[in-house]
């Protein structure tokens, strides 16, 4: 359960690792926190969104039927669709923490990442699957459109995104939250602090 005052979705990026990128502890405090997941059935599958600000307000849940051609790339299809509409409700220099259930996925946005921090596209090796087609470029330019961005890798039994994703039949009846959305309150003087899991750790954002 989340702390009062906080994001679940935060509860979970703060727990999850970041593949590539450590938790410094000032790089916890995330404006907005993105959970997506996409699934892929021989009857067609879904597209899972869940957005909310760090202090728990929900910006956006959505349960979109869709027809990848195999789990991955409906994984990407998913984050391509989730950033989209955060971009649209958020200020450009938000700071966004991203939960997704495929290691790979959450690698390759963390490599994008450090590689267009450091200035040299392609620094850090990313294996994108053959069939994503455009999603992996729309992704890159929504990562290039926010502010500081990194992905965790949480389980697929912890993310809110997955049983939207995986029975989009049964929640057809979502609708998308406001058009935008402001920033989250400033940080209290005590959230300082990082969580007792990451205290300990120590790298450069």
């Amino acid at each position: 359960m989340a702390t009062y005052g906080r994001s679940s979705l935060r509860d979970l990026f703060d727990e999850a690792p970041t593949p590539h990128i450590a938790h410094p502890p000032h790089t916890h405090h995330r404006d907005f926190y993105l959970a997506t997941d996409g699934s892929f059935r021989d009857a067609g599958g879904g597209l899972g969104v869940v957005i909310e600000t760090r202090d728990g307000r929900r910006v956006a849940r959505l349960s979109v039927p869709d027809e990848p051609p195999d789990n991955n790339v409906a994984e990407y299809r998913a984050l391509h669709l989730g950033l989209d509409v955060l971009s649209d409700r958020s200020p450009a220099d938000a700071r966004v923490g991203l939960l997704v259930d495929h290691d790979q996925l959450a690698a390759n946005v963390n490599a994008s990442v450090l590689s267009a921090r450091d200035g040299r596209p392609g620094l850090h090796q990313v294996s994108i699957p053959h069939d994503t087609g455009l999603h992996w470029r729309g992704i890159r330019a929504r990562l290039r459109g926010l502010g500081a961005v990194r992905a965790a890798r949480i389980p697929s039994g912890t993310n809110p995104a997955h049983p939207l994703a995986n029975t989009p039949e049964e929640y057809a009846h979502l609708s998308e939250a406001a058009r935008r959305c402001v920033r989250p309150a400033p940080l209290a003087d005590g959230e300082s602090v990082p969580p007792p899991s990451r205290a300990d750790r120590t790298a450069s954002d």
